[in-house]
């Protein structure tokens, strides 16, 4: 997932380890003491079944995702493939000349998603990792969702534009490539970018 040794969220912590002498990352939500005991158990079991599901559904339908080795559901824990790369967000400051070419990547990978009724959820450029052969990896299903509709994939879509213009400001027309290339591979891209422009209006004014 990472490349760094340890990362902590508030929803899980994530830890390098190996599988079956495989390199891999454990994902372990964290039990919420201020939940019902029954309750957390209950949500994180759910959340893990979820987002290993859609870690296998976005592989099917043509997306990069980590390949996941184990569920672990009373831990609340999944161990999957460490993807080896850099983080979309540290590689676009660091190398702007290939921000066309990461933006197409990004594009047709969320066109392959929606078109096949998954929406990542949190799409952001921390939860994208660029392979040392130019291979773009999704990872961090957590918030995703299947059989997603037209509001779902236009605010899947306008999370992600927020998240270019907030750590990506310098690259106003990073959206736009995207949107290139997400048109591309998803037949409906035009009813959810015009669903993004609702969205977008409609938060305007609240």
């Amino acid at each position: 997932m990472s490349t760094d040794p340890c990362d902590t969220g508030a929803e899980a912590v994530v830890t390098r380890t190996e599988y079956l002498g495989l390199p891999a990352v454990r994902k372990a939500r964290v039990p919420k003491g201020y939940r019902h005991p029954d309750l957390d158990r209950s949500l994180r079991a759910h959340r893990t079944r979820n987002e290993a599901r859609l870690l296998r559904e976005a592989r099917r339908a043509g997306v990069r995702t980590p390949a996941v080795y184990d569920i672990d559901i009373a831990e609340g824990a999944i161990t999957m493939e460490f993807a080896e790369g850099r983080k979309v967000r540290d590689l676009i400051p660091s190398e702007p000349g290939l921000l066309p070419e990461v933006c197409s990547k990004i594009g047709s990978a969320v066109g392959k998603l929606h078109r096949n009724g998954i929406c990542h959820g949190d799409l952001t450029t921390s939860n994208m990792i660029l392979s040392p052969e130019g291979e773009l990896c999704l990872f961090d299903f957590s918030l995703g969702s299947l059989k997603a509709d037209l509001e779902a994939m236009g605010t899947d879509l306008h999370l992600l534009e927020r998240a270019l213009a907030s750590a990506h400001s310098e690259h106003p027309e990073a959206f736009g490539l995207i949107a290139e290339a997400y048109l591309e591979e998803m037949p409906d891209g035009k009813a959810v970018l015009d669903r993004v422009e609702v969205i977008r209006k409609r938060a305007r004014y609240t």
